[in-house]
């Protein structure tokens, strides 16, 4: 890393890593109680209401605010929630997550003109491989769906970071706390048609429960720590620092996930899991290299 990132600055961006990782078992910890599309209703409510009240709508045309809460805000976290709900660990579910990164490159190239590097098209065929060992161990042992179902959530992360780039707003964190308030009705509305009145309702009421307390906390890390901490540590260091020394630190993310969750939830991958994760971030680390800030620098999950 550049000379001018003081260890203060590297310990944040290293702090940052470990907070979003451990969100992965937060959320996993979070569905003990709430419905997938319920929870992803919340996290974005409960983030909504202080925005609209206390932070400046960003000067950004709405089709791209949208597209960001759509695609980073709502297909993310539907593909990741209901992913982790449906079985795959969320540990896992962390590294499988990061596909976000080359399929920005790609949908970059396609929907922007943008050049894909040589350097990146090895990134993204050594990430591709790593997901693809994961996916077929996967499927040898559990069921596909929930892979398919967190890539489907890295879509959508790929969707909102063009959208972002496209918006290229003057306060990334602005942008992101206003993303928050696209998921919530619709995602009420899609969680009471899908899961029910009665399950919602009965997920409310128990909300103060003894059983219920580990999920609470699980949701309050989602939406404090991992999105109002996290965010804000890393749009500060952004500021401060180049991108391309900033970024390199969210390859932590995934260390960070698959260790917490075994420490937190004691999931143990299998030995090939292990190597298609390593594979993985491999792939994404090289595919990220190159390219512009906007694309490598989203907040986490």
């Amino acid at each position: 890393m550049p000379a001018s990132m003081s260890n203060r600055d590297r310990f944040l961006a290293i702090l940052v890593a470990v907070i979003w990782g451990i969100n992965f078992p937060a959320i996993a910890t979070a569905l003990d109680h709430f419905s997938p599309l319920f929870l992803v209703a919340l996290r974005f409510g409960f983030l909504a209401v202080p925005a609209i009240l206390f932070v400046p709508r960003p000067k950004v045309r709405l089709r791209w605010l949208i597209g960001y809460g759509l695609g980073f805000g709502t297909l993310q976290f539907v593909g990741l929630f209901v992913g982790i709900r449906e079985g795959l660990p969320s540990g896992l579910a962390s590294v499988v997550l990061q596909a976000s990164a080359p399929m920005t490159v790609v949908l970059a190239g396609f929907w922007l003109g943008e050049r894909i590097t040589r350097r990146q098209t090895i990134g993204i065929l050594i990430a591709a491989s790593g997901l693809a060992l994961i996916a077929i161990h996967r499927s040898q042992t559990a069921a596909m769906l929930p892979v398919l179902l967190v890539l489907l959530g890295a879509f959508g992360w790929a969707i909102g970071n063009i959208c972002s780039r496209e918006a290229r707003p003057e306060n990334p964190l602005h942008f992101m706390m206003w993303m928050s308030v696209i998921p919530p009705v619709p995602m009420f509305a899609l969680a009471l048609l899908v899961e029910g009145p009665d399950s919602i309702w009965k997920q409310v009421r128990t909300m103060g429960t003894a059983e219920a307390f580990p999920s609470m906390i699980g949701l309050a890390y989602v939406v404090l720590l991992a999105t109002v901490v996290g965010a804000g540590i890393w749009t500060t260091l952004l500021k401060a620092h180049p991108a391309s020394s900033v970024a390199p630190f969210s390859m932590l993310v995934p260390v960070t996930g698959l260790l917490s969750a075994w420490i937190l939830l004691g999931e143990v991958a299998e030995p090939i899991e292990l190597a298609g994760s390593a594979i993985t971030v491999c792939g994404v680390l090289s595919a990220s290299i190159g390219r512009r800030p906007a694309a490598v620098a989203e907040p986490r999950a």
